[in-house]
């Protein structure tokens, strides 16, 4: 099943982090974030990837182009400066990369790489911002069995905000951390049907006209995952890198014995 991750935007959340880079190849022990989410499909055996660049695109292709596999896989330095690797993490990853445009919507992203999903009945898609350590082929037969168009993966907030609620009065009634309250975002990790498509106007938001259309007639539904779950702003960028660095990284599924 093809992946197509949306690496086109320029990450506003993560502005403070840099102007100039990517967001996607915003670093996290040692790799850029774009890597661990690739990684995560291919652990379920998904490696047929579809990036969708626009700002910083040279940038993103670049590090593939460029990709030293000795930094994440174990290797040996013989005489003469030979390298041999104990394995190789990208061998069997198909990366293509589409310029989708500097200022084009997620929707308009996607009817753009349309043409090269023919023949896919199913597919992925994602921000590009996430990590999850949700059991991906549970979601997908999930989703399979549910028939519809659409899905994605509905989950608690991870920043660290209030949610307050009014009386008729405008006197506060209740107030609490939004991860304690029954507020559910869309969290990306979609699974689509090729009708898709069939939804998407040129210029449209993925979330705004389509999947309001979806939703009229029934055909958009949400995986709900409890636990793990992080967008990655500057914030929490920094507390994903110190989960990282102390050995704590629920979204490293293939790491795990």
């Amino acid at each position: 099943m093809k992946v197509v991750l949306f690496c086109g935007g320029q990450g506003m959340r993560m502005r403070d982090y840099s102007q100039d880079l990517p967001k996607p190849l915003a670093d996290l022990g040692g790799r850029p974030m774009v890597w661990h989410l690739m990684k995560y499909y291919a652990h379920f055996g998904h490696k047929d990837f579809i990036l969708c660049l626009g700002h910083g695109g040279n940038a993103i292709k670049n590090y593939f182009l460029k990709y030293d596999e000795t930094v994440s896989n174990d290797c040996v330095l013989s005489g003469g400066g030979r390298v041999e690797l104990a394995h190789r993490d990208l061998d069997d990853w198909r990366i293509s990369f589409v310029d989708t445009g500097l200022t084009s919507t997620v929707g308009e992203r996607l009817r753009l790489v349309e043409p090269y999903l023919k023949g896919e009945e199913m597919f992925l898609a994602n921000y590009s911002d996430g990590l999850t350590d949700m059991h991906l082929p549970t979601q997908i037969q999930w989703f399979r069995e549910s028939g519809k168009v659409a899905s994605f993966l509905a989950v608690k907030p991870s920043q660290s905000f209030s949610v307050v609620t009014l009386r008729d009065d405008k006197s506060v009634d209740d107030i609490q951390y939004v991860r304690e309250s029954d507020l559910l975002i869309n969290g990306g990790f979609f699974v689509l049907r090729r009708q898709i498509f069939d939804y998407i106007k040129e210029g449209e938001e993925l979330v705004e006209e389509p999947f309001h259309r979806l939703i009229k007639e029934n055909q958009l539904v949400a995986y709900r995952h409890d636990r793990f779950w992080c967008m990655d702003t500057f914030k929490e960028h920094q507390q994903l890198s110190d989960m990282h660095r102390e050995g704590n990284a629920p979204w490293e599924v293939w790491a795990r014995p």
